[in-house]
């Protein structure tokens, strides 16, 4: 099976035979640097092999379509609930640069004390079963056909569950997973001794079959009342998993920090931040550092949220970071849509391309108060370690409340976390193994009393799962309602190339819609007014997503989501050809026999030129390479005196850019040129043609033009026009 660009990917497909299919590879997969290296016009520094098909940034089109990828592993996190949905999310993804896939698992299934079956819908994530990481490696594994890239998967090992998800995952390719016993222990309160025993079962599982490991320290700073303290506790954290991760048998360039800026502003970010990066990138130089953006802070507009983006990945330009994370841009909202994953995964490519060789230009300066703030940091850090091995280590540590503390040690506020090492989830679950335990197992941690002679354990029972796979007992569904067929077949409409088209955010046919108000009153009137608005538009389960105040009196911005009921029929759609476009040779042949002379101006009060310099001028690729003479009048040109100047000198035809739409200006501007024209007499002898950011061509030809022209118009798109209009009247 392969997957065709031109065509939606058949889940139906992907869902077949699952109980044969084998993951393709195992392990993790890193990006091959090529930099330096010559991509169209530019040398790039910190870059990676290109992709077979890609969509490049919106901005790429003035750049010959080129699309550098980074260096460093680009993450998108998903979480709808739903994976058959979540799959052809991954491949959009995929297209824009993302090369983690990262599954966000219920939130609920940490605490389950084994594995599920079946699909139930998750709140928050997706329940991890061994259907939805069949399917949905078969589809990475298609997705990396398509793009040219291996990418890698990647879920949770949490929960009391932790080794036998290990093993799942193992088993299944995963290729990298979350992996902490401390985020057990500080945020799902599973018991201390059953969380490190669970861990060490688990990293031993993880790194057998070359899995990369991410540690959850970066949740204190999402938890601490006060983050931009907790800076010496975080390296702590990391520490103390990093080091039982390489005990556990794992490689250190298998396990890798997941790193937080602890601010955002309007705090002075960079000033707290940087001196943080730089203290974690010294202390443990021998791991690799996945750079995520911190959640604390988000609220629900999206582009505040994309600016804290943003400067986090300056960070990353100025430090380093091997996998670039990034946070869908409404998560504050908690509505995980398709196109913000995008958004986000474009944002981290358009920022760090951006920033390419960075360092080539700056240094971070070696004395100074960042270097004396990242040692401090370190010194704090090294003091909290101390005073844990004082109090008889971690587990006496937590006790006493020393973790997710508010205060910049060593100073405590008393607001830490506290667990008992008698208590919590699994307490009490864990028992010594006797002198004549065995099992016949691979990557098996821990005491294991083998017979001698024997060099694989599972050779005692021909192949474990790990070498065997045949062995694995697949379990497709067990709800004979709420499960993944059930969900396609009421979905069969509006999924396929010849389905019928509805809106949608998260899953196929879910119908949601977003709208932008303003209302021109105070916050908590709009909210209301909006929510009516919205009803009355003919929206359903509408909700107010983001609201912002603009002034107090003056004005509140909102975002309204809602769903609507209907679908549109392809089939039921006038859909107009494109434009035929003629090539360079025929035009210039036709104004060589024939030439032509136009007037061109930005009209109004309008005092953009750059659109009109850039179809006209010869520099840009305009108009006047064809051999056309170009009279042209400059910016804020009035209408009358650009007719005037077409009488005068005999044009052929009269281009106007008109920008600025205030007040429908841009309309006004185009009856006021046709009508000026009629009264002139000159309308039959003259061919009218308008530009600008919001001109359509039927809005143009509604205002009396020949012709309008929009974003993304050159001067071969407008040559082509006139001549063809000459060759048809010709005939």
């Amino acid at each position: 099976m392969t997957l065709d660009p031109k065509k939606k990917i058949n889940i139906e497909k992907i869902m077949d035979n699952l109980a044969n299919y084998r993951p393709r590879r195992k392990g993790w997969t890193w990006r091959k640097p090529i930099g330096p290296a010559q991509i169209g016009p530019f040398t790039y520094y910190q870059v990676s092999e290109p992709l077979k098909n890609s969509v490049p940034l919106p901005a790429a089109k003035y750049f010959g379509n080129i699309d550098p990828q980074p260096e460093c592993v680009i993450t998108t996190e998903i979480a709808s609930g739903r994976f058959e949905d979540d799959i052809r999310r991954m491949r959009m993804a995929a297209w824009h640069g993302a090369d983690h896939i990262m599954v966000i698992r219920t939130a609920g299934q940490s605490h389950f004390d084994g594995l599920i079956e079946g699909s139930p819908e998750g709140v928050g994530g997706v329940p991890i079963t061994r259907k939805q990481i069949r399917a949905t490696r078969k589809a990475i594994d298609l997705i990396e056909d398509e793009v040219g890239r291996p990418i890698n998967f990647h879920s949770y090992v949490s929960g009391v569950a932790g080794p036998e998800v290990a093993v799942l995952f193992a088993e299944e390719g995963v290729n990298g997973a979350h992996q902490d016993p401390q985020y057990n222990v500080l945020y799902r309160n599973v018991n201390m001794i059953r969380s490190f025993v669970d861990a060490a079962v688990a990293k031993h599982l993880m790194a057998g079959v070359n899995m990369l490991q991410i540690d959850g320290a970066h949740n204190a700073n999402a938890t601490a009342r006060e983050a931009w303290k907790v800076m010496p506790e975080l390296l702590v954290q990391h520490g103390l998993n990093a080091v039982f991760s390489v005990k556990a048998g794992m490689k250190k360039e298998n396990i890798s920090l997941s790193t937080v800026p602890p601010t955002s502003t309007p705090a002075p970010c960079m000033r707290l931040d940087l001196p943080y990066a730089v203290a974690i990138r010294e202390l443990f130089e021998e791991y690799k550092f996945r750079a995520q953006m911190n959640t604390k802070y988000m609220e629900s507009c999206t582009r505040e949220v994309t600016v804290t983006h943003v400067l986090n990945l300056l960070i990353s330009r100025l430090t380093s970071a091997d996998i670039q994370s990034t946070i869908t841009p409404d998560e504050g909202r908690n509505v995980p849509w398709h196109y913000n994953n995008i958004h986000a995964t474009n944002t981290a490519k358009q920022a760090l391309i951006g920033m390419d060789g960075l360092m080539e230009m700056v240094d971070l300066k070696d004395e100074g108060y960042l270097r004396d703030t990242a040692r401090e940091i370190k010194e704090r850090a090294v003091l909290f370690l101390e005073e844990i091995l004082e109090k008889g280590g971690y587990f006496n540590a937590v006790e006493d409340s020393f973790f997710v503390d508010s205060g910049y040690y060593p100073e405590r506020n008393g607001d830490g976390i506290s667990r008992k090492i008698d208590g919590g989830v699994g307490e009490g679950t864990v028992v010594e193994r006797a002198e004549d335990y065995l099992a016949p197992v691979c990557d098996h941690f821990g005491y294991n009393n083998l017979p001698e002679g024997v060099e694989h354990a599972c050779d005692l029972i021909g192949g474990c799962t790990l070498c065997n796979p045949e062995k694995i007992v697949y379990i497709d569904e067990l709800d004979p309602e709420d499960n993944a067929a059930k969900r396609l077949e009421k979905t069969k409409d509006v999924r396929g190339d010849a389905g019928l088209i509805k809106p949608e955010v998260e899953w196929a046919g879910d119908g949601w819609v977003n709208t932008t108000l303003f209302l021109p009153t105070d916050e908590r009137t709009a909210e209301v007014a909006a929510l009516e608005v919205a009803k009355k538009m003919g929206l359903k389960n509408v909700e107010v997503i983001h609201k912002q105040m603009m002034h107090p009196s003056e004005g509140t911005l909102l975002e309204v989501k809602g769903q609507v009921e209907f679908t549109i029929n392809p089939e039921d759609l006038v859909i107009p050809e494109p434009e035929e476009v003629l090539d360079d040779d025929e035009i210039r042949a036709n104004i060589k026999e024939k030439p032509m002379r136009i007037v061109g101006a930005t009209v109004g009060e309008d005092e953009h030129s750059v659109g009109m310099r850039e179809v006209i001028d010869i520099k840009h690729g305009g108009i006047e390479k064809y051999g056309i003479q170009c009279t042209y009048l400059g910016t804020s040109v009035p209408i009358e005196k650009v007719v005037d100047a077409a009488i005068e000198v005999n044009a052929e035809a009269i281009l106007i850019s008109t920008i600025i739409t205030h007040n429908d200006v841009h309309r006004t501007n185009m009856k006021k040129l046709h009508d000026l024209c009629v009264e002139k007499g000159i309308r039959d002898k003259v061919y009218l043609i308008a530009g600008g950011t919001q001109v359509t061509n039927e809005i143009a030809v509604e205002c009396g033009m020949d012709a309008g022209f929009g974003r993304g118009t050159k001067g071969h798109h407008v040559a082509s026009f006139i001549v063809k209009q000459r060759l048809d009247k010709a005939e």
